[in-house]
This record gives structure tokens, C-alpha cells and sequence, in this order.
């Protein structure tokens, strides 16, 4: 063996064993394995998991707030202040900020992460270039996938779509649309839509972000992708809208949503912040079968003005929002930062025998604990490279 973690707890599977890995993979699950090793860790009985998955964060316009403030909660002036400021975005600002940020989600156990990136009229292709990068440059700690989004519209951009196109096939994996700043939005829907049958790759829209209970753009985007068999390809993020719909017209789209196989993607921090504490049904649509994910969206600009990339956070705050308390409901929750998030974006995210040896520990004996007390993470490894380690804090006066 190259590497034994010994003592330690899956999901499920809590009682200790030990997690054997060869050439970067997971070659033995078992409570004592006997071989030797080149390199054993000691988990202390700890719960040890594939690693956080971070399906929706903007590192391209992360940590921007000192350059452009903020005028409150306001999507629109977000978008504006953003807007404004990314046509003066270099690849290497765009570059070192999100690597200041995808250090800390590492350092806070995600091991995958998606990470749109805006590619048009104002940012060009420079943002692009910078994630293309950094991806490569941290390949060996995580997993940074790019999708290529159209914050600002797309119908409305003659060349947009082209941008789109050339992101996919520069290293882009996926495409993103936001109809609600699209003059057609029924048009943008259907030309990502094609982009992603185009490149055989995922869709992922910001849909619905808003509190008015009229005009809702799912049901267009359902039919759509039923008609086009796209299902089970297409993810959403916000859909605050769903908030505030009467139960049945919820019923009916989370029903159309489930019938097309469409993850539901909260940002609790930014949804609660810009839609005074609305968020999408994650529980109710996740107990219907749904696909749903948990994750940060902004770092410390106009949309979030404050984070840490640390997922385990946002599960937490959910769960309080949403007065989510039982262990079942927390290991809904969890799922929503590990397995969910990681289908979406077709990986896998299992420690099992032959898989990738990405295996992250955490200071809690089970996904609950984890979550109900915001227990830290403890260290991590990539395909079997020993990535982090977060030293415990200690006391030097005890008592």
C-alpha cells in the first residue's frame, strides 16, 4: 500500500475501519487491514468523506468588494457594479483572486468544484483564460471545472453566443445561461439549451431570481428540456421565485422539475441576502426525489459581501433557516454538499474500493454531528496526495 488511513467512519459504514490506497486509488476498505504502507494517518475515529462539492461560485468576480462597494441588497445594482468593473478585469487579478479563494474552499474540504465564468462583451475571454489556468495549477488539490456563462444576456450581444461556443471549446465544460437579463428570455433558454447538445456537455441557468409570484420562465424551461431530451443534463441556481408561489403552482412546477430530472441549487447566502431570507423549497422538491444542491455562490463582492468557501457553513446555515434539525433531515442536507452536487456535474463522489482516493477527514464521527456543530475539517487528499491539514486549536492555559 502507498497510504493506510486508519480508524476512521463513512457515512455508511460507522464502524471504524481503515481506507488502503494504491496508485491513487481506494484499494482496501476494511476494519484492520494488515499490509504494509509506505505512509499511515491515524483518523482518530473520525468521519472520513470524498470531499465537499462546490457546484455554483463565481471565482471570477470573487473579492471585488473593495474595488466597487456595495448599495445594499440589490440584484440589479449588483449586476451594474459588476458589469462595470469586469471590463477592467486582467487574467492575472482575475487569476490570483480566485486562487486566494479556491485555497480556502480546499482548506475547508472541497475537493470538486464548478465555477462560472463569465465570457462576453465586457469580460471577454480573459476571465476564462485566468480559470483555465489556475485549473491546471491546482489539478493536483481539486477538481475546477469552468462554465461558461452569460451573466449579462445574451440575445441582446451580437458575437455572445459565438464567445460561448469558442469558452466550450477551449476547456469550458459546461454552459451557463441567467434569462432574467435577456430581452428574450425564451430565446436564450433555447440557443444554451443547443450550445450544450452542440458540445454533449451540461446546462446551468439562473432562473427565477426574484420575488415576484407572475412570469415564471420554469415552465418554459421544462417543456423545453423534456421536448429537446436533455433531461437529467440541466441544473438551476436560485429560483427564489418559488418562494412565493401559491402551493399548488409550486406543486406543479416541482412536479415539472422532477419529470425533467433538473437540479435545484440554493446559495443561502446570497438568496438570503438579496431576497430578504427567501430560498428555493430544496427540502420539499429533495423529499419528492429532486436532485438539490447547497453552495456559496459569491465570495465578498456586491451580490455576497462577506465568505469563506466553506461549504460545511452553508449546510448549517440552511439547516437553521429552514429549521432543519433531525438526523435524517442533516443527512439530506449533507448529501446536498457531497453525492447531489457531484451527479449534477457527472462525477462521482463515493469512497469505495477501486475508486479515486479523494478522501477529506472531518473533527465529528457522522455527517450530523458535522453539521449541527460546525465541526472542522482535519485534513484532506486528492487521488491519494495528502493535500491539507488543519491543526486542531489548543489551549495553553486549560482548566
Amino acid at each position: 500500500m502507498d497510504l493506510i488511513i486508519r480508524n476512521v467512519r463513512l457515512a455508511s459504514r460507522p464502524a471504524p475501519l481503515d481506507i488502503g490506497i494504491v496508485a491513487g486509488r481506494i484499494a482496501a476498505l476494511h476494519p484492520r487491514i494488515a499490509s504494509p504502507a509506505a505512509a499511515e494517518y491515524d483518523g482518530g475515529g473520525n468521519l472520513a468523506f470524498p470531499g465537499f462539492v462546490e457546484s455554483h461560485i463565481h471565482l471570477d468576480k470573487a473579492a471585488t468588494l473593495h474595488r466597487c462597494g456595495t448599495d445594499g441588497a440589490s440584484l440589479a445594482a449588483a449586476i451594474q457594479k459588476i458589469t462595470e468593473l469586469k471590463a477592467q478585469f486582467t487574467i492575472q487579478d482575475v487569476h490570483d483572486r480566485s486562487a486566494r479563494v479556491l485555497r480556502e474552499a480546499v482548506t475547508h474540504g472541497t475537493t470538486i468544484m464548478q465555477s462560472f465564468v463569465e465570457v462576453d462583451h465586457a469580460a471577454g475571454s480573459r476571465s476564462l483564460e485566468a480559470l483555465l489556468t489556475l485549473a491546471a495549477e491546482a489539478s493536483h488539490a481539486i477538481d475546477l471545472r469552468l462554465c461558461a456563462f452569460a451573466q449579462d444576456g445574451l440575445t441582446q450581444y451580437p458575437g455572445g453566443e459565438a464567445l460561448l461556443d469558442e469558452a466550450l471549446r477551449l476547456g469550458a465544460h459546461s454552459v451557463g445561461g441567467c434569462p432574467y437579463t435577456d430581452p428574450d428570455p425564451e430565446q436564450q433558454i433555447r440557443r444554451i439549451l443547443a450550445l450544450a447538445a452542440k458540445h454533449g456537455c451540461n446546462a446551468d441557468f439562473h432562473i427565477d431570481f426574484d420575488l415576484d409570484p407572475t412570469a415564471s420562465r420554469l415552465p418554459y424551461l421544462i417543456q423545453h428540456v423534456i421536448e429537446t431530451g436533455y433531461q437529467g443534463r440541466v441544473a438551476i441556481g436560485h429560483a427564489t421565485k418559488l418562494a412565493v408561489l401559491p402551493q399548488d403552482q409550486q406543486t406543479a412546477i416541482l412536479e415539472g422539475l422532477l419529470a425533467a430530472d433538473i437540479v435545484l441549487t440554493a446559495l443561502p447566502a446570497t438568496d438570503l441576502f438579496l431576497m430578504r431570507g427567501a430560498m428555493a423549497p430544496l427540502m420539499r422538491y429533495a423529499r419528492m426525489g429532486g436532485r438539490c444542491a447547497l453552495a456559496t455562490n459569491n465570495i465578498v463582492n456586491p451580490f455576497t459581501p462577506f465568505g469563506d468557501a466553506n461549504l460545511l457553513r452553508m449546510g448549517n446555515l440552511f439547516a437553521n433557516i429552514t429549521g432543519a434539525s433531525s438526523d435524517a433531515d442533516l443527512a439530506m442536507i449533507w448529501d446536498m454538499l457531497t453525492i447531489s452536487p457531484a451527479s449534477s456535474l457527472g462525477v462521482p463522489a463515493i469512497i469505495e474500493e477501486g475508486g479515486i482516493a479523494d478522501i477529506v477527514l472531518i473533527d465529528a464521527p457522522d455527517p450530523a454531528t458535522a453539521l449541527r456543530e460546525l465541526r472542522p475539517v482535519l485534513s484532506g487528499w486528492k487521488a491519494g496526495v495528502w493535500t491539507f491539514v488543519r491543526h486542531r486549536p489548543e489551549m495553553k492555559a486549560p482548566f
